[in-house]
């Protein structure tokens, strides 16, 4: 690979340690130690500070949101600042009263907001209530500038979506980059696990393969249990980097913590896209019927 074109990263796979402040204390440990090995982007899991709390609906957990910028954008920034590299994070975003979104925000490796993005899918499914809490984003599928690439940030639930993917990288994205938090009901039989798990890895191999593009998917690993007595998740980790045609470059355990460190080939995706031009060959002529919900 060459020095010039190739991109040390790291997703910093993690549990939650209960309150911001002890998970942003693990995290600033853990971003210091992938800085140290070298990456230059370096991306959380989604909702990092806290629990996955949308396994119930209470409006006692608005309390977690915060605004942007504010007091853990203060702190990220100062991080990514600190040991120059480009930091990919998730936060509850409080826009207004009554007005909240799940936020990406990107920090360049100065420390300035690159830029952010709000989680357009929103999913409401046993254990995982979204749409009681945030409002499906407005920015649009737009990547964001950075100093080491055109960043196509997008959250988790938008991981299953072709069209995101596809929008991103029809507007110049050079990598594309899910913070998550998925996993499994820890009641199902290990066979569904399997299918769940293996589903989720092949859409982001579909993704990659489809667009020529690197995949990035930061994952949260442990158990979190439900505060209104069903068995919880148990989150299943595997984050891991794709190249761009679906292979993987690096991938996490199941079940632990772990800095997963990967080098990304910039320059790949213009040989791909050369022997397998997909957006040449694309029928814009012919997808009109896209934009409907179903065709009866």
């Amino acid at each position: 690979m060459n020095p010039k074109t190739s991109l040390p990263v790291a997703l910093i796979q993690e549990r939650n340690h209960g309150a911001a402040d002890a998970n942003l204390e693990v995290i600033e440990a853990r971003v210091a130690e992938a800085a140290g090995n070298g990456a230059k982007l370096v991306m959380l899991q989604e909702l990092h500070n806290g629990p996955y709390f949308c396994q119930h609906e209470n409006v006692c957990e608005f309390d977690l949101a915060e605004t942007i910028p504010g007091p853990s954008t203060e702190r990220l920034s100062k991080l990514a600042k600190q040991h120059n590299v480009v930091l990919v994070t998730s936060l509850f975003e409080k826009r207004a009263t009554g007005l909240y979104h799940n936020t990406a925000v990107v920090f360049d490796s100065d420390g300035s907001t690159a830029g952010k993005y709000r989680k357009m899918h929103i999913p409401d499914d046993p254990g995982f209530y979204e749409k009681f809490y945030f409002t499906p984003g407005d920015l649009g599928f737009e990547p964001i500038n950075t100093s080491v690439g055109r960043l196509g940030v997008m959250v988790c639930w938008d991981q299953w979506y072709p069209e995101g993917a596809r929008l991103m990288a029809l507007a110049g994205a050079e990598l594309l980059l899910y913070p998550t938090a998925i996993g499994w009901d820890p009641d199902d039989e290990q066979s569904e696990k399997d299918r769940q798990r293996n589903a989720w890895i092949l859409s982001h191999r579909g993704h990659s393969v489809a667009n020529g593009l690197p995949v990035l998917s930061c994952n949260r690993v442990g158990h979190e249990p439900s505060p209104i007595g069903a068995s919880g998740i148990r989150f299943w980790g595997s984050s891991h980097v794709l190249g761009p045609q679906g292979e993987f470059l690096a991938e996490a355990q199941t079940d632990e913590p772990q800095v997963l460190m990967a080098e990304v080939d910039m320059e790949r995706s213009e040989h791909v896209r050369r022997i397998w031009p997909f957006l040449r060959d694309r029928r814009i002529d012919a997808y009109q019927d896209l934009l409907k919900r179903y065709r009866d």
